[in-house]
């Protein structure tokens, strides 16, 4: 008995500093819980699923656009009116020097408390061909916020109508003109494909509607509209580069353009894939045939948006609807840098002279096909706007009423000197003055 007692007062002996070390340890102060963390990282950005930021909440895209009360009339679905005359509206050159002024015009609107007189333009070139018909149809029809104008074709109103149209050039009227009325001088071409006017004809003008943002009217070929202008960016749902397996696309059929396009477009393609359809390249693809076009959304990745002629302001749907409203990035050559800039979505499309040559243009290209976030980043544009209908005549009809109240009466000394004077480049922007013609 003695021997087991022993025995036990030796295991307790060997067992004391165990037990102790566990009471010191379960006195101790414990440690915080280590915090979870706040997202787990990302995985690696694939070809198929790149990692795209949100530069802007998508709740915020969604309160701009609104309901249909909220949104102007000109825009898809909107109803909001102007609800009353702004005698400060900046509609004519003057008012905006270096703005088209178009939104300004189509919200522009007549003192409720007026009688307010019918005013009557005439179509010096006919109806058929600007498409309309005559009388008010063209203005009730589009619901104008300024529809008190009419419409003729009938040339007996020469010396009674409040504004007369030319399209193209001028054919004089064996009329006496009376002094307020207006003359407008409308051009859908560039300078290099306008016909010269008569000297008779020069100074006889008192507005321009052309592309042209020093235009008295601005009619843009087509005019992008942000929902909310401090929204540029949007967030992407999708790889627009996913199953794009081929490189650069151009459709052309004037081999000979002014500003050497064609010469740039086969330089260009001995650094990078360029595959030109139509007379200028040896692929084809009918205009009429609407797969042409959807090859780009498919099967492209950039489009070359070169307009016949570098012109100021000179932008037409070749880098309008064959590249922006399809899912490929546009190249562009025409206009200058800063005049893309001034009228097209933020970071929406590739200048050629961005780049020293095309050697250089086809080492980005090449870059931007290795990196999907890189070239995702040109489409965050996307749904942050629209491309609206500027009802020309909406706004020429409101234009007319407003003539009234214009501080000075508009004339062109030289219509032709405006209109060509240094307005076009037969090379690059950048090259020496000499060059503009």
């Amino acid at each position: 008995m003695w021997a087991r007692g022993a025995r036990a007062l030796r295991r307790g002996v060997l067992l004391l500093p165990l037990a102790l070390t566990a009471l010191a340890l379960l006195l101790l102060p414990r440690p915080p819980p280590l915090a979870a963390p706040s997202r787990l990282p990302s995985p690696p950005p694939t070809r198929d699923e790149p990692r795209l930021q949100l530069t802007e909440p998508v709740e915020e895209v969604e309160r701009v656009v609104g309901e249909p009360s909220q949104r102007e009339w000109f825009l898809r679905g909107g109803e909001r009116r102007p609800r009353r005359h702004d005698p400060k509206a900046k509609v004519f050159p003057e008012d905006a020097p270096g703005d088209d002024r178009i939104y300004e015009q189509l919200m522009y609107t007549l003192p409720s408390d007026e009688d307010v007189p019918m005013k009557r333009i005439l179509l010096a070139n006919g109806l058929g061909t600007w498409g309309v018909s005559g009388g008010r149809t063209e203005f009730i029809r589009n619901k104008c916020p300024v529809d008190r104008c009419t419409l003729t074709a009938d040339t007996r109103e020469a010396a009674t109508a409040d504004a007369i149209l030319f399209k193209d050039h001028h054919t004089p009227f064996n009329v006496n003109r009376p002094i307020n009325q207006i003359w407008i001088l409308y051009y859908l071409e560039c300078p290099y494909h306008t016909a010269s006017l008569r000297p008779a004809s020069l100074d006889v003008f008192n507005w321009t509607a052309t592309y042209r943002r020093d235009s008295d009217i601005v009619a843009p070929y087509e005019r992008w509209h942000y929902h909310d202008p401090r929204v540029t960016d949007n967030q992407l749902d999708r790889n627009y580069a996913a199953n794009k397996t081929k490189k650069v696309a151009w459709f052309v059929s004037n081999c000979h353009a002014r500003n050497r396009r064609l010469q740039y477009a086969r330089q260009l393609a001995k650094h990078i894939s360029v595959d030109i359809y139509g007379a200028c390249g040896s692929r084809h693809c009918p205009r009429a045939d609407p797969n042409c076009l959807e090859m780009l959304d498919n099967d492209y990745k950039f489009y070359l948006a070169f307009e016949n002629s570098n012109c100021r302001d000179y932008i037409t749907e070749k880098f309008f609807v064959n590249g922006l409203q399809h899912n490929v990035l546009p190249i562009v050559m025409g206009a200058r840098p800063a005049e893309y800039a001034a009228v097209a979505p933020h970071n929406s499309y590739i200048h050629v002279e961005e780049f020293a040559g095309p050697e250089e243009l086809a080492a980005y290209l090449h870059r931007l096909d290795e990196d999907d976030n890189l070239y995702n980043s040109y489409f965050k544009w996307k749904g942050t706007g629209e491309f609206i209908n500027t009802y020309f005549f909406c706004r020429v009809c409101a234009m007319v009423h407003a003539n009234a109240r214009r501080q000075r009466s508009a004339h062109y000394a030289d219509v032709q000197a405006w209109w060509r004077g240094a307005a076009c480049t037969r090379g690059e922007w950048r090259a020496p003055a000499r060059d503009l013609v």
